[in-house]
């Protein structure tokens, strides 16, 4: 299958250079760039591609809101953030709009390919421990912290727990699947349950929902 992806940034360059090497992997098309989030909002309204490229910072609405109308739109389609280091604050932004995983601007193309089949099939985290100390800030924070969950959540069972505390680690399902002993196939079909029951949009909610369920410890 292939995955059809929507460019958005402002810099024309960084739009050329993943175009460009997308065109050698037939599994993936650029249908479509936008140098603003309008543009962004729009061509997911017009073409639901399977995710956006989408830079934080551009002119006009920046990438943070066009994440939040993509994701609150009727569109199935994910939005995979471009970040830097230093962008923390933005990342907690994108975070709350719903964004599907990050990536650094400055990793190798090829990375950010694979980031890119990875929010596609909503299958892992991005870059695991980066995502997972970001996760584990954002709901720390005052004012920014989603409200704990007042009881355990219900209607998942036991081994579904285990899991969900796995995810909420930032194991992938080959991981989860070695700590409880079970097959790779279980441990995903286990994943898409917890999605189902939990209403996640994808590993990074399921992520969010461990930490207000409080199955994974805020680090001191």
């Amino acid at each position: 299958m292939t995955v059809r992806v929507v460019l958005a940034d402002d810099q024309p360059l960084v739009r050329s250079g993943l175009r460009m090497i997308m065109a050698d992997h037939p599994d993936l098309a650029v249908v479509g760039e936008a140098a603003t989030g309008i543009e962004a909002v729009q061509l997911v309204r017009d073409i639901s591609p399977d995710v956006v490229v989408m830079d934080i910072r551009m002119p006009g609405m920046d990438g943070i809101e066009a994440t939040r109308l993509i994701t609150a739109g009727p569109a199935t389609t994910r939005v995979l953030v471009l970040t830097t280091f230093d962008e923390d604050d933005l990342v907690y932004g994108a975070l709350r709009a719903g964004a599907s995983g990050f990536v650094v601007k400055d990793m190798a193309l090829n990375d950010i390919l694979a980031a890119i089949r990875v929010v596609a099939a909503g299958d892992a985290l991005i870059a695991p421990g980066v995502t997972r100390r970001l996760i584990a800030d954002f709901v720390g924070r005052p004012g920014t912290a989603p409200k704990r969950s007042p009881r355990p959540v219900e209607g998942i069972t036991e081994r579904e727990r285990e899991v969900l505390t796995l995810i909420g680690l930032g194991r992938t399902n080959h991981e989860i699947a070695d700590d409880l002993f079970i097959t790779v196939a279980t441990a995903k079909s286990h994943v898409s349950r917890l999605m189902a029951k939990l209403g996640a949009r994808d590993r990074v909610q399921l992520v969010i929902t461990a930490y207000e369920m409080e199955l994974v410890l805020l680090p001191h």
